[in-house]
């Protein structure tokens, strides 16, 4: 019990380290936190919005639509600029829970790794570190590129390196800790 208590906090904190790198030390994340100097004009106009809270496709149909109205409307759409906005109606700065529910997490990922790591019959350095990069890889198809099919995102190769570098690190940790020598 204890060996897998530590290897799911060191673990763990190696990839809420990796996170932090790679979004405050790496900037990797830049293309979807772009500055623009019309910022202060742009949240004033959607503030008098009266938005709730939530994500937002412009332009699109409200749900009521003939078939079609639909028809109609994807037409009259094609090839004009379009956007996906996601709306706070209030910054916080304050990153504290944030980062304990995000390590948190992290532990517990960990902890679901540890566990299938538990189940080999011989748990080698080569095997503990495939199976952790593969982990990162199936979470980045899942989540990451299955998003990005859809609504194109611009840091698709950062978080695909968040995937790989996080993973592969904790997997290379696992490795040292749990296995036996290849």
């Amino acid at each position: 019990m204890k060996k897998l208590i530590i290897g799911s906090l060191v673990g763990g904190l190696l990839i809420f380290i990796w996170q932090t790198l790679s979004h405050v030390a790496f900037n990797l994340h830049e293309p979807v936190q772009q500055y623009t100097a019309k910022q202060d004009s742009i949240l004033t106009y959607l503030n008098k919005q009266e938005l709730a809270p939530g994500g937002y496709i412009l332009p699109r149909m409200s749900h009521n639509q003939s078939m079609e109205e639909l028809e109609g409307f994807t037409k009259s759409i094609a090839g004009k600029p379009w956007a996906r906005v996601i709306f706070y109606p209030s910054y916080k700065t304050d990153m504290t829970m944030n980062m304990i529910r995000g390590f948190v997490l992290d532990v517990f990922m960990v902890f679901l790794l540890v566990w299938i790591i538990s189940k080999l019959k011989i748990p080698r350095r080569s095997t503990i570190v495939g199976v952790s990069v593969v982990i990162g890889l199936i979470a980045f198809c899942n989540t990451s590129y299955t998003e990005h099919i859809w609504y194109p995102v611009y840091d698709l190769r950062a978080q695909l390196i968040d995937a790989v570098v996080a993973w592969g690190l904790c997997g290379l940790w696992l490795s040292r800790y749990f296995a036996q020598k290849n």
